[in-house]
C-alpha cells in the first residue's frame, strides 16, 4: 500500500510518503511557518535529493495541496495520480479515554477529537484541521488516525489515577494520559523482534528521549505505566520542560513571585529543563559542548536528566517485577553515549550490566550494548513513527489491527 502519513502542528507539516509493503519511504518533508508572510517547503524524492521552496502558505487546506501537488510533479513526484494514493495516517496527539487504538476516522472520531481539544489545546485543534483538509483534497481516499494516548490505554487504574478527590477523575477526566505511545509500541516491538521473541512474553522498558522525553513500561505487549501524565509536562526531565514537581511550586510561584498562570506555565513548559537548568540551551548537542569545556551548569544539568530517568528505571523494574530489555530511542537516546552510560552504569544489582566499549559504537539501525554478563539486553533503536503509523493504517484497512480500536 502507498500511504501519505500527515504529522500537523500549529504552524506546520511533516509528511512522509510510504510504500508499507516494502517499508519505503518514497518522498518525505515539511511544511513550515503556515500562516506567517513567508513559508518554508522542503521536499524530497527518489528524483530529487532535496528542495527548498519559499512561498507563502495561509493555512493547512494550502499546505497539504502543496504537499499533494508535489507528489503529483511530473519532474520530482512520485505518483501519477491519487488514485495511487491508498490511504492517508494521521498523527493524532490526544484521544483521551475514547480511544484505544488506531482508527479509521469518521465523523463521530473527529467529534469525539473536538471533545478532547480541553485535554490538548495546543495540539487537537490543528490534528482536526489537518484531518478535514486532507479530506478535502483527497475526497474519497481511506483516513486513519494513530493517537499518541492510544498504546497507554492498557495502564490499570492503579498507575492511571491521580490522589485527588475521585469526581475530579469521573467528572472532569482527569488522570494519567501518557504520550509518544507510537514510539514506544514501535520500539518494543522492534527490541521483540531482534531478541527473536514475542512481545507479549517480555518485561520492555523503552525511554523515548527527544526534546520532549518520556519513559514507559511495557509488560506482555501492554503499557501499565508511563512518565508524561495528565499533560506532556509530568515526568523526566526534557529540553525546556521541568518534569516532575512539586505541584505546591506554582502556587508559591503566584502567591510569593507574583506571577499571573501564564507565566507560570510558560516557565514550566518552555525556560525550564535543560535549558533552565543549564542556562545555556536546550540541545543536547550544546550540553555535551559544555561539558567538554569544563561548564559546571551544563554538567550539573546532565546528571540531573540522567538521575531521573535512572529512577524511573528502578521504579519500573518493580512495577513489572524485573525486565528483559531496555531500549534507548528518540534523538538523544539514539545519539548521545554518554548519557546511556550515566544510566546503566551501577545497576548491577538489577542484573544491568554495560559494555562501554559497545555504547561508543556508531551505526546505524539496533546497536545492542549489553555487557557479557548483563540479564538485560541494552539497546539503542532507531524509532520510526512515520513507519509506525503507516503499519498502523494499513493494519486498520486489512483488519489486522494490534490492538482495540475505538470504544463502543
Amino acid at each position: 500500500m502507498n500511504i501519505l502519513v500527515l504529522n500537523c502542528g500549529s504552524s506546520s507539516i511533516k509528511f512522509q510518503f510510504i510504500n508499507s509493503d516494502k517499508k519505503e519511504v518514497l518522498a518525505k518533508g515539511i511544511v513550515e511557518r503556515i500562516g506567517e508572510e513567508i513559508s518554508f517547503f522542503t521536499f524530497k524524492s527518489e528524483k530529487i535529493k532535496k528542495q527548498n521552496i519559499k512561498i507563502s502558505v495561509e493555512n493547512h487546506t494550502q499546505g497539504i495541496k502543496l504537499i499533494s501537488d508535489s507528489l503529483l510533479d511530473s519532474k520530482f513526484g512520485v505518483i501519477q495520480s491519487k488514485d495511487d494514493i491508498d490511504a492517508v495516517g494521521h498523527r493524532l496527539v490526544h484521544g483521551g479515554e475514547e480511544f484505544s487504538g488506531s482508527v479509521r476516522i469518521t465523523e463521530r472520531v473527529i467529534d469525539k477529537m473536538r471533545e478532547c481539544i480541553k485535554l490538548a489545546p495546543l495540539h487537537n485543534p490543528h490534528n482536526i484541521k489537518g484531518v478535514e483538509a486532507s479530506q478535502k483534497i483527497f475526497s474519497g481516499v481511506p483516513q486513519c488516525g494513530v493517537f499518541d494516548t492510544a498504546f497507554h490505554q492498557t495502564m490499570p487504574r492503579k498507575a492511571f489515577l491521580y490522589a485527588l478527590p475521585l469526581e475530579y477523575y469521573t467528572k472532569h477526566k482527569i488522570r494519567r494520559y501518557g504520550f509518544h505511545g507510537t514510539s514506544h509500541y514501535y520500539v518494543a516491538k522492534e527490541a521483540a523482534r531482534y531478541v527473536g521473541k514475542s512481545l507479549d512474553e517480555l518485561r520492555i522498558i523503552t525511554g523515548h528521549l527527544g526534546n520532549g522525553a518520556s519513559i514507559t513500561a511495557i509488560d506482555k505487549g501492554k503499557s501499565v505505566d508511563t512518565s508524561m501524565g495528565f499533560t506532556p509536562l509530568e515526568g523526566l526531565v526534557m529540553g525546556t520542560r521541568c518534569g516532575d514537581l512539586d505541584p505546591a511550586i506554582p502556587l508559591y510561584m503566584i502567591e510569593t513571585l507574583g506571577m499571573n498562570p501564564q507565566e507560570v506555565y510558560d516557565v514550566l513548559n518552555k525556560k525550564s529543563g535543560m535549558l533552565g537548568l543549564s542556562e545555556i540551551s536546550n540541545d543536547m548537542r550544546v550540553i555535551e559542548e559544555g561539558i567538554e569545556k569544563k561548564n559546571q551548569k551544563a554538567s550539573d544539568a546532565l546528571e540531573i536528566y540522567a538521575y531521573r530517568l535512572k529512577k524511573y528505571i528502578g521504579a519500573y523494574f518493580t512495577v513489572m517485577n524485573g525486565v528483559d530489555i531496555i531500549v534507548f530511542t528518540g534523538g538523544i537516546g539514539e545519539n548521545m553515549p554518554i548519557l546511556r552510560e550515566m544510566v546503566c552504569t551501577n545497576l548491577n544489582s538489577l542484573g544491568i550490566i554495560i559494555d562501554r566499549k559497545k555504547n561508543r559504537i556508531t551505526k546505524n539501525g539496533i546497536l545492542d550494548f549489553s555487557g557479557e554478563d548483563s540479564k538485560v539486553k541494552l539497546l539503542k533503536i532507531p524509532t520510526n513513527e512515520e513507519l509506525m503509523i503507516a503499519l498502523e493504517t494499513e493494519a486498520i484497512l486489512r483488519k489486522k489491527m494490534g490492538y482495540k480500536g475505538i470504544r463502543k
